[in-house]
Formats: C-alpha cells, structure tokens, sequence
C-alpha cells in the first residue's frame, strides 16, 4: 500500500491561532491539490510552543474542531500540534484527523522537554500511539520523544510502517536533525517524517531541517530553512524489502535484553 503525506515547514504565527488556521487551510488546499493524502504540521503548530502561559488559555479554546472543518473541508487528513485541555491537565498533543474530520487518534508528548514543558504539560503516559489509515500504519511521536531510541523501536515492534514526529527543534540541536532521525529510521527500517519550526519565538531560534527519510536512511525530502511543503510516498513494500534486507528486529537477541534495557547488570 501506498500513502502520499506532506509535511510542513513553517515559522508560523506565535499565539495567533487564527493566523495560523489560515496558514494549516491554505497548505492543505496546496497539499490536496498535488495529490497529497495526509498533511503534518509542526509541534504545537497551532498555537507555537514558546508561548509561556498564554498556552493555558489557549488550549481551552475549540481547537480541534477548529482543525476538524478544515480536513473535511478540504478533503485531506491532517496531524495536527496542539496544546490539550483534558481532566484539569495540559498535553503537547498531535492529534489525527481524517478526510471527514474524524478523530483517528491522538498522542501525548511522553518525554517532555526541559522547563519549557514541564512548566506547561503533563507527561503523556503511552509511549505511543498507532493509526492504521488507508493501509498503512502511522505511529505518531513529538521532537524529544524521537531522540530515545525506545520509542521508535515500540513503534516499528508495533508494525508501523512510518513514524510522524512534529517538532520544534530549536540551536544548538541541529545534529539531530541531521543524524539522529536518518539513524533511527535506518535502525528500524522504518519511514520518519519530521516536521520542524524555523525562524525564532522569542528567545528561541529553530534549526529547520525538516525530512522525510525511508527505511534505508535516504532523504526523499528535506529543507534547511524557510517555508515549504515537503512530500514524500510512504510504500509499505519497500518497508518489507527493507526489513528483509537488513533483519535487525528479527536478529535481536531479546532474551538478554530485559536485564541490561532496565539497566540490571548483565
């Protein structure tokens, strides 16, 4: 099977929903336009993620059926960043939608981020989450989450075939982008898309660098800095013939690992 995604790169506009609303309408128009299926967004792209305590008020907001009329509208699955309101709780959250607009899943960041999360969010306790959506398996992960080699692991051991990790990877980290992601698609045999901020919020300044890679590490697209739509295939035969190839999930040897992953002595 066959899934057509686009990612986007954006500044986009600081705690300026509307703006932005406008800014997610007007790449899905482009996406679907250009046969896209599915469109990703950065981390916490509605809102912006520096953005201190104005994400509480924020979050409070309709935002997810705010996003669920522009997919049904435009007639493309989106994943969308966002901040979530849910029990009393705050979550940096990617949720997917469907065509329809239909919720297919959500996600909450598991590994948060210095203060600049913990000040804001509450961990998210499923390390992650999983859509089957026109035959392909999707696990969806946020920035930091992709840095611990665990998370894409669950996934592929889950049979995704792709990883989407929105993100606002912000200097000096720009070896992660450039290294860590390539590597934990090739260590997997697993698509990743990673969708990263640019330009600056406040004290902070975003590296770009945004990808789509494929089970054998290969960039099928990617950008430094500035705003675009990156597009990529997502075939899950090509996840097979990489799994075939380079077997590394069949050659683990997992009867030593439980000791030595809990950090046992071995």
């Amino acid at each position: 099977m066959k899934l057509s995604i686009v990612g986007m790169q954006t500044a986009g506009s600081l705690g300026d929903v509307a703006a932005n609303l406008v800014e997610l309408r007007a790449a899905a128009r482009e996406a679907k336009s250009g046969g896209g299926e599915l469109l990703i967004t950065p981390e916490m792209f509605l809102t912006g993620y520096n953005i201190g305590d104005h994400v509480f008020e924020l979050a409070k907001q309709n935002l997810i059926q705010m996003v669920q009329e522009i997919a049904r509208e435009e007639g493309i699955a989106i994943i969308v960043g966002l901040p979530e309101h849910d029990a009393g709780r705050f979550y940096n959250s990617a949720v997917f939608l469907d065509e329809d607009g239909v919720v297919r899943g959500t996600y909450r960041k598991t590994h948060l981020f210095g203060s600049l999360d913990r000040n804001s969010f509450a961990s998210g306790q499923q390390l992650i989450s999983t859509v089957d959506y026109r035959g392909v398996r999707l696990a969806l992960l946020i920035c930091y989450d992709v840095e611990f080699p665990e998370t894409v692991r669950a996934a592929a051991l889950a049979g995704a075939h792709a990883v989407i990790v929105p993100t606002a990877l912000m200097t000096p980290y720009d070896f992660i982008a450039e290294q860590v992601v390539r590597a934990r698609a090739w260590e997997n045999q697993i698509y990743i898309a990673y969708l990263n901020h640019d330009g600056t919020e406040g004290d902070l300044s975003y590296v770009g660098r945004s990808s789509i890679i494929d089970p054998t590490a290969r960039v099928l697209d990617s950008i430094v800095h500035g705003t675009r739509l990156l597009t990529a295939v997502i075939d899950t035969e090509i996840v097979d013939e990489a799994r075939r190839i380079n077997p590394y999930l069949d050659d683990r040897r997992v009867d030593l690992y439980d000791r030595s992953v809990a950090g046992q002595p071995v």
